[in-house]
């Protein structure tokens, strides 16, 4: 078996380097080659994943170039430098390490609240240039002040329990913030125009979304207290720069200290030369246990999907821990195929896909399952989707997916059935999958039956009458079609049946009329699986 092959093209830790090797990995570490787009995208075509920083722009032009990229590992929790939907509609994994640098973050908001508060900053430089201002650098104490947390997530859970710890009141705004959690951290839960109104600092720490973006904008500035202090260290573009710039020199905002900017590298800014305003390059992350942790946590998780399908800390995935991957894997094939068998059949526009779970795969993780299940049904009608896609593009066509689960009925221990909906009739599945790892069908139009998937396969719907075998078989030995297995169920006697069955070679379009033709026959096709 051919070693999965990762490219790093920024700066990472040896150690990283080294757990990519002995997971049985084949490496190439070129930690300049980021900086030069054109060399990257002469050799990305040779790896299945690609490790990165903040420096390499994972565009869809590069992406473009990167036919067999599984995998993009960002080192650190940003992934604005990764176009994120054409990597999902290419199906490739984008994954980040939210963890490893937590703690940094979270220590350089605090560090920057101290900062601003004592203008540690400007009265650095004024000592060092020789005078003595002793007068001039009047700070507050953080002591009983009110600081406003917006976004009270990972970091900002750190933020507020480091707050509280130097005396600190912490107020909250955070949608997702359950009063039981805001209880246990001691923290009290308020709007945004609250926090606003009554916070003496405010600190973001929220991702960049189109919620998000802005958040504090000029008319959100102008309620804030009167003398307050914003530190931002989460992303640039949650505050307008330049509305803030103005209330800074109209003295209604006391100081401000932003670690992240709209434009980086940001070489000029409205906030740049201001009093009382302390800014850095983007130093969140930058201290030696944060790059360890998240290079070693991308090596890992690069690895596990690699080298197992695991999906962690996945921004456009479902997570799948290497534990279950395994598990799940025949299912998700059994998802895949059911879902192919009745997208091939299905020719008007689909309206909905139920999938229902019975027994023991009710219990397991469902959602990469289902994502098989959707790109199955949708495939023959949308070629390039794929499992990473498929919820997003059956969302934007306006078809909706309900996942049901059961416990089992019936002969089977796990049961996954399917029903597309479409536009001139439902069809229907069901399928499991045995001890031998295989994914089977067991029903269909209600009709039972046990067969194996095979890449070539004839799906006959006949009337249960005299003849239909001995016509059926006889077309298909006059072609030299040769037959793999045979499998027939009824729903009475001399009711519907249906024949499915395994082909060595693609079945022509003229043994296929000629089989249609057959008087008992209601409808044949032709599957590729």
């Amino acid at each position: 078996m051919t070693k999965p092959r990762v490219l790093i093209s920024d700066a990472l830790s040896p150690a990283a380097v080294q757990i990519f090797k002995d997971r049985g990995i084949d490496v190439t570490f070129d930690a300049n080659l980021g900086k030069d787009k054109d060399k990257l995208a002469a050799v990305i075509k040779d790896y299945d994943g690609l490790a990165i920083r903040s420096a390499t722009k994972a565009t869809a032009k590069l992406l473009e170039a990167a036919p067999n990229l599984k995998v993009i590992g960002r080192a650190g929790i940003g992934v604005d430098n990764v176009d994120i939907p054409a990597a999902t509609a290419r199906g490739i994994i984008v994954m980040n390490t939210p963890f490893g640098n937590s703690i940094t973050t979270a220590e350089h908001a605090i560090a920057l609240m101290f900062a601003l508060a004592r203008q540690i900053p400007a009265a650095d430089a004024s000592t060092h240039a020789g005078k003595w201002e002793k007068n001039r650098f009047m700070g507050v104490e953080l002591e009983a002040k009110t600081l406003g947390v917006i976004g009270a997530g990972n970091i900002g859970s750190i933020v507020i329990r480091k707050a509280i710890g130097v005396g600190m009141k912490v107020i909250a705004f955070d949608p997702y913030l359950s009063p039981e959690r805001a209880l246990s951290m001691g923290v009290e839960k308020v709007d945004l125009d609250a926090l606003l109104a009554r916070a003496d600092f405010i600190t973001l720490h929220v991702p960049m979304t189109e919620q998000t973006k802005n958040i504090l904008s000029r008319e959100a500035l102008t309620k804030t207290k009167k003398g307050v202090r914003i530190v931002n260290c989460a992303r640039g573009g949650l505050v307008d720069e330049e509305a803030l710039a103005d209330l800074i020199k109209a003295k209604h905002v006391a100081g401000a200290a932003f670690d992240v900017f709209s434009v980086e590298p940001a070489e000029t800014n409205p906030l740049f030369g201001l009093e009382n305003v302390i800014c850095t390059p983007h130093l969140g992350a930058s201290t030696s246990e944060a790059q360890e942790n998240v290079a070693l946590q991308v090596a890992e998780q690069m690895s596990d999907y690699l080298l197992t399908g695991g999906v962690t800390n996945a921004v456009n995935f479902p997570s799948i821990s290497a534990e279950e991957a395994p598990k799940l894997k025949p299912f998700v094939a059994l998802g895949e195929k059911l879902g192919s068998f009745l997208g091939q059949l299905t020719e008007a526009p689909v309206k909905s896909i139920r999938i229902q779970y019975e027994g023991a795969v009710g219990a397991l993780n469902v959602r990469p399952i289902t994502a098989a299940a959707i790109t199955g049904v949708l495939r023959p009608f949308l070629p390039e989707i794929n499992m990473v896609n498929a919820p997003s593009v059956a969302k934007e066509k306006g078809i909706q997916v309900d996942e049901v689960k059961r416990s089992a009925e019936g002969d089977h221990e796990s049961r996954i059935f399917i029903e597309v909906v479409a536009e001139d009739m439902p069809r229907h599945a069901a399928g499991t999958v045995y001890q031998d790892g295989k994914p089977r069908i067991v029903e269909i139009r209600g009709i039972q039956m046990d067969a194996e998937f095979a890449p070539h396969m004839l799906y006959v719907r006949n009337s249960d009458k005299p003849g239909f075998i001995g016509g059926f078989g006889m077309l298909l030995g006059e072609a030299g079609v040769n037959i793999a297995t045979f499998n027939l169920g009824r729903e009475k006697a001399g009711g519907d049946a249906i024949c499915f069955v395994a082909v060595d070679e693609k079945v022509s379009d003229d043994l296929l009329a000629k089989i249609d033709a057959l008087p008992q026959v209601k409808r044949a096709r032709r599957l590729a699986f």
